[in-house]
């Protein structure tokens, strides 16, 4: 019997008071979810609609040097589109045209909203339709928001994944689908675990291809693997599939949860179980024990950044020894990351939002040994003697299922061992 099972810990945090915060926030846009996604799905494009600040952060990001063709672009807005003197819908039909012309391998096109089209109200959405009816079957063309107006970076990949639910085949048969956008072999990592369970039928979303099996019923359950796909949860829901709520598998302890949260769902016998995950998470505990031994004892202070805050939090205070001081994040969905909450024992403060200002202080009066935070706060923090961590390299690094979960621990190690070194040369 897996000791899953007998995780009793004295108080959960589900029920706790939640400090919501509404002010100034320091995040990227959703624009950025766009150089993971296009890596993932091998024949779709994402075309941006927006400004030379939205391509400029694309290139920056993804790296892509100036002779390659990757699959995401930007379709700038000029003065005269701003202005409302040229007509930007016949602009974008002309440059849909041309790309799908000089790339025949498209076969999904999404149009990306940006900050400036939607703040000059460019509707890319009847522009998708209409575009759809044109180019149809050969691309499905669909679109939703990257903007950075009230959002955070996460949130493009869950917009992404949540204009593609609509339109997935109905199915009546019982299936498995697993969302969220992983790396290919920690993908093929969970579905062999699953597979070797004996669970059948099981689907991604995102497909690496669009002709790949992705179906959609009454008969589906889903297991998110992401933290941040509230909108992709709720199409799912309205489609009449079924979420199966667990911890998210970060960790060894998060990763057995939640096998055994689908194993459950699918009635796996618990020797079937303990057989399949007996070797890998006897690896898993193996690796997080050895990188883990600089983060015993330690503090850690969670800025909101990329919605992972939370799984993240529940890993390092059960399973790496670290004591959380405030847990912030962008958005606290319970019906996702409830599950996470429950495995934590009550002291941390959850805030919901952003006032960094504020958040600042709190952070300076802390002095937590470690601090995860975005780019834009990480360098003024460092030079303040404060050890950070980035939070979006805990996005774009495999770190989930058992067998990253060394490295994951290893991401959180390091920042506090260079720390550690820098100390220990100046007092030389």
């Amino acid at each position: 019997m897996t000791d899953v099972h007998s995780i009793n810990l004295p108080y959960g945090c589900r029920d706790v008071p939640i400090l919501k915060e509404r002010g100034q926030r320091e995040v990227f846009c959703g624009l950025t979810g766009i150089i993971w996604l296009h890596r993932k799905m091998q024949d779709a494009f994402f075309l941006v609609v927006g400004s030379r600040t939205c391509a400029h952060l694309l290139q920056s990001a993804a790296g892509v040097m100036i002779f390659a063709e990757p699959r995401f672009a930007t379709a700038i807005l000029e003065e005269t589109d701003l202005a409302g003197l040229a007509d930007a819908q016949e602009e974008l039909d002309r440059v849909v045209a041309e790309l799908l012309d000089r790339r025949p391998d498209i076969r999904q096109l999404f149009l990306v909203g940006s900050c400036p089209s939607e703040v000059i109200k460019l509707d890319l959405q009847r522009a998708a339709e209409r575009l759809s009816q044109t180019h149809a079957p050969s691309v499905r063309i669909l679109n939703f928001s990257g903007s950075g107006i009230e959002t955070t970076f996460t949130q493009g990949e869950d917009a992404c994944l949540a204009s593609m639910v609509p339109v997935l085949p109905d199915t009546q048969k019982r299936n498995l689908l697993l969302v969220g956008a992983l790396p290919d072999i920690v993908e093929e990592q969970a579905i062999r675990l699953l597979s070797d369970m004996g669970i059948e039928s099981i689907e991604v979303l995102p497909a690496s291809h669009t002709d790949m099996s992705v179906s959609v019923g009454v008969n589906t359950v889903f297991a998110l693997t992401q933290p941040f796909l509230g909108d992709t949860f709720s199409a799912l829901t309205q489609r009449g599939a079924r979420h199966i709520p667990a911890p998210f598998p970060f960790g060894e302890r998060g990763t057995t949860a939640w096998l055994r949260a689908v194993a459950d769902e699918f009635s796996v016998a618990d020797d079937i179980f303990d057989r399949v995950t007996k070797a890998p998470r006897a690896r898993a505990r193996k690796a997080i024990s050895r990188a883990a031994e600089a983060l015993n004892g330690k503090s850690v202070f969670f800025f909101p950044d990329s919605q992972l805050e939370i799984p993240l939090a529940r890993f390092l205070t059960t399973e790496c020894g670290m004591t959380a001081i405030e847990v912030g994040t962008p958005f606290l969905h319970k019906g996702l990351v409830g599950s996470d909450l429950d495995l934590m024992q009550t002291g941390p403060v959850f805030s919901e939002g952003q006032d960094v200002d504020r958040q600042i202080d709190r952070c300076r009066q802390a002095m937590p040994d470690l601090i995860v935070c975005g780019l834009g706060l990480a360098n003024p923090l460092e030079a303040e003697g404060f050890a950070t961590k980035w939070a979006i390299e805990l996005v774009f690094t495999p770190v989930h299922f058992y067998e990253q979960a060394g490295d994951l621990t290893g991401l959180f190690s390091r920042p506090l061992r260079r720390a550690e070194r820098i100390r220990s040369l100046a007092a030389e």
